[in-house]
């Protein structure tokens, strides 16, 4: 099984051994497009695999900070409260780059720029780029992906 993700379609899908689709759904990768240099708020393309997988049994919405739960849930009254935050909600999976040089190590290590698949408010659209260089997904979406995959699926960002 595999995760591959369309920056231009703005859509993540698992896939299986045999090539087949099991589940599509939408995202919003980062607004300011592809890119691998760390700071550069862009999405790394290239093969990655889930390094780590993070917020197992905790309730939709969990807010997380530091991949630590904060002790909130997502609510549009606690997003009013705090405009200016980049929401991590519910599920991260962690990835790992796996092409030295253009995702791993250095000045383009995609683990070393914090690079998830993750959950956000409820708020924010999907299908289009909105994130500072992470995969987005909805809350529920996010979760589902989360009970499917492992840690060492290979994801596969492409334009």
């Amino acid at each position: 099984m595999r995760i591959e993700v369309s920056l231009s379609r703005q859509e993540l899908a698992l896939v299986g051994d045999d090539g087949a689709c099991i589940r599509r759904y939408p995202v919003s990768t980062a607004a300011r497009g592809a890119g691998e240099l760390q700071d550069s708020g862009c999405t790394p393309r290239g093969r990655h695999v889930v390094r780590a997988r993070i917020g197992a049994g905790a309730p939709a919405g969990t807010v997380f900070r530091g991949r630590r739960p904060t002790g909130e849930c997502w609510s549009a009254e606690l997003a009013a409260a705090n405009p200016a935050r980049d929401w991590i909600l519910s599920r991260i999976l962690w990835l790992s780059g796996c092409e030295p040089g253009r995702n791993r190590l250095g000045a383009v290590d995609s683990m070393r720029r914090y690079i998830y698949i993750h959950g956000t408010g409820d708020d924010q659209p999907m299908g289009e780029p909105r994130s500072h260089g992470c995969i987005r997904m909805r809350n529920r979406d996010v979760v589902e992906l989360f009970d499917l995959v492992a840690a060492g699926t290979e994801v596969v960002i492409g334009e």
